[in-house]
């Protein structure tokens, strides 16, 4: 029965008075009003150039918009209330909810049940085998690119996510893929799919040399050397003409062929597009299977502590060359792809960049999550074409939902879940005293 009391608009009057009434509750209050407006300041001078100032080129004049700064503060402020109203009320949930399971998102949660499962990946399947009939050639082609980088993430997600090695330098064995195909049909007049393994293999046999000189090496400063590999290798691209022709590049690369079939460019486009379908399928296969096998049990112990994975009797070497390795042999696999993709590779198409859009990608995605990185490639590759009609507030509005993926999910759109066992001594023991 509802009283008079309850049907008042004075309580959540004293709701309110309540909350302030503590003096904790006050210093949280006041710290997260300064914190917001702090960040609305700060948002305000960052953005001023590109909300404020608009420069006309043709008729030479400059517009002040000064009504902007308003809106990006307020705008600003109340978003970074509501934040860290969020991020206080999950942190109160996950102190009271402290219990031996690890809680998986929606997509797991999907993927662990075999009823859903199943018919999920035929319907996603279906999709991307029907996408270039359903939508255009331009389409088909950027989806491509993401494809692309799904395999790139997941090759690196070996290497970051798994083992625990950070990589800077992962863009070397990529460029190191497309050259050895560039060059082999260059010289030798060697088609795509026979370039293609060979590609990767020369990408592993690079990984397996860089993985020699900073086998004793770890955090920060394997992620230096990684980065100079990759820097070095860029320069001997663009400087050594007699070899890569410099940065003027290799052109006329030709698409891969089908029994010799002479393929318009949009169908060229299509088939390109199956292609990486079917190597994204192979890709996932193999990384599952090695993250569930004996090799994938060591590289997680070695990213969890390394020391403690040597004194069990795990060879760190082999297993530290061996992820080194695979993750190379990925990215040249990818590299041949690219340069019959573009049918043209220069040395600028592999800066640093790219390195640190691949390992975004793992990041954003959630580490050691397959599901993950293939979420995470999509997002960052796909989201800055289709956000093209912002036009000049395009790049602003990507990093703005970067950032908020950062705030909101730090573990990763999808965190891989970490498998925990619990010890229930006296159900365990009751039970066994009844079984006997």
């Amino acid at each position: 029965m509802i009283t008079v009391k309850e049907l008042t608009p004075i309580n959540g009057i004293s709701a309110f008075r309540r909350l302030f009434s503590c003096k904790k509750n006050k210093k949280i209050i006041c710290k997260a009003l300064k914190r917001s407006l702090l960040v609305s300041l700060w948002f305000v001078f960052l953005t001023f150039p590109i909300m404020v100032i608009k420069v006309n080129p043709i008729e030479r004049t400059v517009s002040w918009r000064w009504g902007n700064i308003f809106y990006v503060a307020i705008g600003s402020f109340v978003i970074s209330l509501l934040a860290k109203a969020w991020l206080v009320r999950k942190e109160r949930s996950a102190a009271r909810q402290a219990s031996c399971s690890v809680r998986a998102s929606i997509i797991q949660d999907l993927l662990n049940r075999p009823g859903c499962r199943y018919p999920l990946v035929v319907l996603l399947l279906g999709v991307a085998l029907l996408f270039p009939h359903i939508f255009s050639t331009y389409q088909a082609n950027i989806m491509t690119t993401a494809l692309m980088y799904i395999v790139l993430g997941l090759g690196l997600n070996l290497v970051v996510g798994v083992a625990g090695l950070l990589d800077l330098g992962y863009v070397a064995f990529y460029a190191i893929g497309a050259y050895s195909y560039a060059l082999l049909n260059l010289h030798f007049h060697l088609g795509f799919w026979v370039a293609l393994p060979i590609g990767g293999l020369l990408a592993a046999l690079f990984g397996v040399l860089l993985g020699f000189p900073v086998l004793r090496l770890r955090g920060d400063y394997l992620a230096i050397v990684t980065l100079g590999f990759g820097e070095i290798l860029r320069l001997i691209l663009e400087n050594w003409n007699a070899f890569s022709r410099g940065p003027s590049g290799i052109s006329n690369i030709p698409r891969p062929g089908f029994f010799g079939l002479e393929m318009s460019l949009d169908h060229a486009m299509i088939y390109m597009y199956y292609l990486m379908i079917g190597l994204v399928l192979l890709t996932i296969f193999m990384v599952n299977r090695l993250q569930d096998s004996r090799l994938g049990r060591a590289w997680l112990a070695l990213r969890e502590d390394e020391i403690a994975c040597q004194a069990m009797g795990i060879d760190k070497t082999r297993i530290k060359l061996i992820a080194f390795s695979l993750g190379a042999f990925w990215a040249g696999l990818i590299g041949v792809v690219f340069a019959a993709k573009t049918t043209f590779v220069n040395p600028a198409s592999f800066t640093f960049l790219e390195s640190a859009i691949i390992l975004a990608i793992v990041v954003l995605g959630g580490m050691g999550s397959i599901v993950g990185v293939i979420c995470g490639a999509l997002i960052l590759i796909l989201l800055p074409e289709y956000l093209r009609a912002l036009s000049e507030y395009r790049m602003l509005a990507f990093g703005a939902i970067l950032v908020a993926m950062m705030i909101f999910k730090p573990e990763g759109l999808i965190a891989g879940v970490r498998r925990t066992y619990c010890f229930q001594g006296r159900k365990n023991a009751a039970a066994l005293q009844d079984d006997e």
